[in-house]
């Protein structure tokens, strides 16, 4: 794919953060370009209770590891006691279509017999990104066959109408040291309605070898086809992205050998690398992601020559 120049820990959340709900960690950072001038990183940031809510931060577009404005507060909340996500979020999604600026999120809820529950909500800005308001308090994409306990939207496009969807799916746990893990894979729709999302969708990446889960799938456009950045996990602890492309967004070839980027040999991303999203700026391609513990220290960001992403992809920005 190309080679990364990493840019170190962009955002350290303990150090930058605004406190209280921004304690610390910035799960899945998700850029999307304000202007010119900026590129709005919305991530998922955690109280001293571990439970997040949806901020962002703002970075030079030209100078990406340069933190501009951190939001005082949520952009969305949690959820009220007793819905899907009244125990915190992470990004999935950040997408312009009619009725304003859609936020695909994963509620979190704690039960007493699953170590937790993930299903996909939707808020809408109206005000550019600044504040997102539910749609409804109940989940867009949730239970059905075969994702009785995950159901995570990473990627959203809306054209011609119809939207698809890219999703990690889980139905059942991976025992580790005697602790549950969640098992997932990555499944796709297609619907012209996000009040009504079919049911019947389409297997895209199933783990391999000693993975029990590969997930967060960042889909982009290429000439002709698509890519798609994923994170999977194995029994052994690893936890890296991969890179997969395919004609039409359904049937997937790994590649993950293309991916380009490596763990440095200490520091926040030296034990993993993970849940990685790219933006275009110019005639470069910047990586935001997380590192060790899923993203406790924050977020950093690498860069490539977009000329070298595989043939051209579209990526947003």
């Amino acid at each position: 794919m190309s080679a990364w120049s990493k840019q170190g820990l962009v955002f350290d959340t303990a150090r930058q953060g605004v406190g209280g709900w921004m304690r610390h960690s910035a799960l899945t950072p998700t850029p999307y370009r304000l202007d010119d001038e900026l590129i709005r990183v919305y991530a998922g940031f955690r109280d001293a209770e571990g439970v997040s809510r949806i901020g962002y931060v703002d970075v030079r577009a030209d100078d990406p590891a340069a933190v501009v404005r951190v939001s005082a507060e949520p952009v969305l909340d949690i959820g009220r006691a007793g819905c899907f996500d009244d125990n915190g979020m992470i990004l999935g999604d950040v997408v312009d279509a009619p009725g304003g600026l859609h936020l695909f999120y994963v509620g979190f809820q704690r039960v007493a017999r699953a170590k937790f529950l993930a299903f996909s909500g939707l808020a809408v800005s109206r005000d550019g990104g600044n504040c997102f308001r539910r749609v409804q308090e109940t989940p867009i994409l949730d239970r059905a066959p075969g994702r009785s306990s995950i159901a995570a939207v990473h990627t959203a496009m809306y054209e011609d109408g119809r939207w698809r969807l890219w999703y990690a799916v889980g139905d059942d746990w991976e025992t580790i040291g005697g602790q549950p893990f969640p098992r997932y894979h990555i499944r796709h729709v297609e619907t012209g309605d996000l009040a009504v999302i079919p049911r019947e969708d389409r297997v895209c990446l199933r783990p391999q070898g000693s993975e029990y889960r590969i997930g967060r799938p960042r889909v982009y456009r290429r000439d002709g086809g698509y890519v798609m950045l994923f994170t999977r996990g194995n029994v052994t602890g690893e936890y890296f992205p991969g890179v997969a492309t395919s004609d039409d967004g359904i049937a997937w070839e790994r590649h993950d050998e293309m991916l380009g980027i490596a763990l440095s040999a200490d520091g926040w991303d030296s034990r993993t690398l993970c849940y990685p999203a790219l933006i275009r700026q110019r005639d470069k391609l910047l990586m935001f992601y997380n590192g060790n513990d899923m993203g406790m220290d924050g977020f950093g960001v690498a860069e490539a020559d977009a000329i070298h992403f595989d043939g051209g992809a579209h990526v947003r920005g």
